[in-house]
């Protein structure tokens, strides 16, 4: 089977059942073309590089899918490239790098914390350098006591 990617930006200006369901209908159109929906992921709002129509922002969704052929893909850009609801799209089909990564973003490898999600999943354990031995603490001096004024000699 062929793994697909199609990335979408929704306009921001709809409501939220609005850009759910104009999700959904691409969703819907996929798997009735025979496809298996491998992930969905609503990315969220986001600021554009450039505007688009006159927007700033859109809401983007990617949707991971596999399917035997790439016989539908032209039927479902066409779709896309129609709808005024989609401000752009982009489908890519990914190879064995591309599944894996995507497999791996989603298990938690991939992101801000790599270093002890990897060491988690390896069974290594978490390794850590042990803390600094603290600085022994300043000894204070206490100031030596003056010498008494000597008495002062009486004249006689």
């Amino acid at each position: 089977m062929r793994h697909y990617e199609v990335t979408f930006i929704v306009d921001p200006v709809l409501s939220g059942d609005e850009i759910k369901s104009t999700a959904q209908t691409y969703v819907d159109m996929l798997q009735q073309e025979g496809c298996t929906i491998v992930h969905k992921d609503e990315m969220g709002l986001r600021q554009l590089a450039y505007p688009i129509k006159k927007r700033n922002s859109g809401v983007y969704f990617c949707v991971e899918f596999q399917s035997e052929g790439g016989a539908f893909i032209p039927k479902v850009e066409l779709a896309l490239s129609r709808d005024e609801r989609i401000m752009r799209y982009l489908t890519v089909a990914l190879d064995k790098f591309g599944v894996k990564f995507n497999d791996d973003k989603r298990k938690g490898l991939i992101g801000k914390k790599t270093r002890k999600a990897v060491a988690a999943v390896e069974g290594e354990g978490v390794r850590t350098q042990p803390a600094p031995a603290p600085a022994p603490a300043p000894v204070a001096v206490a100031p030596s006591p003056e010498p008494a004024p000597a008495p002062a000699a009486e004249e006689e």
